[in-house]
């Protein structure tokens, strides 16, 4: 079944709202409109937020990716012709990993990995001193006796437990630091992988959640407006909806 698509005039209405919303707050600092503007997209943040919670987390997590929302809502500029929510997941995720990033390996990388990581990075330097070179990921492989694929993936699960300052020079005497060799992260790509997950998951749900769904993330409605719109309670709505990005969140790509 196709998922239920929001009509035009309610995205426009919706969009309308924000961009007021939005020229509020960013000229006159209105308080008001900020808190309407979280309102609006707070579920969004504990969405994503959910992605990252196990165990007794959850109330932390979801104040960082809180945190994110706000950030994100004082530094989107509407003038740049970007929707907010493609502005505000890469800023609220970057949020939530910053967050696991200091604590260590709190973030849930699984304990094979944490074990490799030592043993690829040993083996990298073994190697290193012995070609003369940095080795590549199948002498690597080979040497610690796993596939490239693990040794891929225990480089990229380092990043983890160890951060690296931006401010380090690329070479000893060098003035460059690494934060000047680095680009703009363009959020379309994320957006794109998002989007085809999105609507993959939405279609796992009855036609009724994909509509509110539809209408609180692409109409921007409010639970209020929502209601009024598909003739339920809000109280009733509130439940669908929390119901549906639960599931949702099951579904989601780790």
């Amino acid at each position: 079944m196709a998922p239920t698509a929001v009509s035009g005039p309610e995205r426009v209405r919706a969009r309308d709202e924000v961009a007021a919303l939005f020229e509020r707050y960013r000229a006159e600092g209105d308080p008001y409109a900020q808190e309407q503007l979280v309102e609006r997209f707070l579920p969004l943040a504990r969405h994503l937020a959910r992605k990252y919670i196990s165990g007794n987390e959850r109330e932390d997590v979801e104040q960082v990716a809180a945190l994110g929302l706000l950030k994100a809502i004082d530094r989107f500029d509407p003038g740049r012709g970007l929707a907010f929510t493609s502005f505000a997941v890469p800023t609220i995720l970057g949020e939530v990993k910053r967050y696991f990033r200091d604590l260590g390996w709190t973030v849930r990388v699984p304990r094979s990995v944490q074990e490799l990581v030592p043993r690829v990075e040993k083996g990298t330097e073994e190697l290193t001193a012995k070609l003369g070179r940095t080795p590549t990921a199948d002498e690597v492989a080979e040497r610690c006796g796993v596939s490239v694929e693990d040794v891929l993936e225990a480089r990229g699960s380092a990043s983890a437990h160890r951060a690296d300052s931006l401010d380090r020079p690329v070479a000893e005497e060098g003035e460059a630091s690494r934060g000047d060799l680095m680009g703009d992260v363009d959020p379309g790509f994320a957006h794109v992988e998002q989007a085809v997950d999105v609507r993959r998951m939405l279609a796992s749900l009855p036609e009724r959640e994909q509509k509110i769904v539809r209408l609180r993330f692409e109409g921007d409605l409010t639970q209020r407006e929502i209601a009024e719109h598909v003739g339920l309670s809000q109280m009733h709505v509130s439940r669908l909806l929390r119901d549906a990005l639960t599931l949702l969140a099951e579904q989601a790509p780790r």
